[in-house]
């Protein structure tokens, strides 16, 4: 959230994902914050020891540099996808990555309930657009609604994402 009251959700993290590694850089202002959607156990690992272990173990060294240039190419992705799609085509992406399509194994077609205002922070867009593109997305089969707000995400939405 920004000093004047905007604010945007930058992403969502899974299990075994990392977050607020700036301060191994050097990074003295934390310039975001995490929210917990679901029930999860966060570790929180001290600087010093990180280093230590970065500096020790190589496996886990290539794994956590593997990991952030993983994660750099997605916020790169991220600010194309803002400059040069439409927000129907970015709502689109987003729920293909929530769902993760084109991850290794069988993609989690049935993403957590998520608000609308949430989805709406992502792509920079209003929740009423997101209510619209959400609404043609159903009509077309390309998301349906289950028990518990639960969202099922099929793979033909990805016809939005490749459509010009």
């Amino acid at each position: 959230m920004s000093k004047t009251g905007k604010e945007a959700t930058i992403g969502i993290l899974n299990e075994g994902d990392f977050f607020g590694e700036g301060c191994l850089a050097g990074q003295t202002l934390r310039l975001f914050s995490a929210n917990a959607m679901t029930d999860c156990s966060v570790m929180q690992i001290d600087k010093s020891y990180m280093m230590e272990v970065l500096h020790r173990e190589h496996a886990f060294s290539d794994m956590f540099v593997g990991y952030l240039l993983t994660r750099n190419i997605r916020h790169e992705e991220d600010l194309v996808d803002q400059l040069f799609n439409s927000g129907e085509k970015r709502l689109a992406r987003i729920l293909l990555l929530l769902a993760q399509f084109g991850k290794d194994g069988k993609p989690e077609t049935v993403i957590p309930k998520m608000s609308q205002e949430t989805l709406a922070e992502m792509i920079g867009t209003t929740r009423s657009r997101v209510s619209l593109f959400m609404n043609r997305f159903r009509k077309l089969e390309f998301i349906d609604y289950h028990a518990g707000d639960e969202l099922q995400v099929h793979l033909s939405l990805l016809n939005v994402v490749l459509h010009d």
